[in-house]
């Protein structure tokens, strides 16, 4: 991230006086290892679905990863705004290459990866537009990822800054976005009420790129009963 982004985001790391939560390189505090746990903890785990050994598991561990991961982003959200110990941000390298896990997931969650989003409810009159979990996986994993170069490299409000200030600009809505589809997918399969048809929704398609107009009719009525047990749902049975 460049020192450009840094400059920008000073509303967000200035007035608070500390160090970000850090007693010092050496010695995080509570908050900040437990921050830095449930980080690994939803890298290590997606990384591990996205191998596609356990496909019939991925949508509801999906789930319940993406909720663990928010807790961490509200309380990253209401902690007082954290203060970097630099001006500047210091270089962590090359971003790491997300494209094989996006694959991967993609490729995993192929039925139902493409949902429709409104990017900010607050906007009148907003046109939802085609999302891709896997995408949305893949981009929460580099801001990450990213803070997590600088934890490992003892830079703790570095890192704390960074995650806070990503998790309210980025990852935050984007995993907020995935985890609404994954609970309405999950919702719909173990309620057992059919999807509504899909309306030919495409992130590749003309339609996606302008936010405007119909989307082209691509893909028929997906049933619950049909992607239960690929993805390892079962329906409620009627009472």
């Amino acid at each position: 991230m460049t020192s450009t982004v840094h400059a920008q985001a000073n509303t967000l790391s200035s007035g608070a006086g500390d160090n970000g939560g850090a007693e010092g390189p050496d010695g995080p505090d509570a908050f900040a290892v437990q921050i830095a746990d449930q980080v690994e903890s939803f890298t290590v785990a997606v990384a591990e679905v996205a191998k596609g050994d356990d496909p019939d598991a991925a949508v509801p561990y999906l789930l319940l990863q993406i909720s663990q991961l928010l807790l961490a982003g509200g309380r990253l959200g209401a902690h007082e705004d954290i203060v970097p110990e630099e001006r500047y941000e210091p270089d962590t390298g090359p971003e790491p290459d997300m494209d094989e896990l996006r694959e991967r997931l993609a490729l995993l969650l192929a039925p139902v990866d493409v949902y429709s989003e409104v990017f900010d409810p607050y906007v009148p009159r907003s046109t939802p537009v085609p999302s891709r979990i896997s995408d949305d996986l893949a981009d929460v994993m580099t801001d990450l990822r990213h803070g997590m170069a600088h934890y490992r490299a003892g830079r703790v409000s570095e890192a704390l800054w960074w995650w806070q200030f990503s998790y309210l600009s980025n990852w935050g809505p984007t995993a907020s976005a995935a985890l609404r589809a994954l609970q309405s997918l999950v919702a719909h399969v173990r309620l057992d009420t059919p999807l509504a048809e899909l309306d030919g929704l495409d992130t590749d398609s003309e339609a996606a790129e302008t936010a405007e107009g119909d989307l082209e009719r691509q893909a028929g009525r997906v049933m619950a009963a049909e992607i239960a047990a690929p993805l390892g749902l079962r329906p409620q049975p009627r009472t």
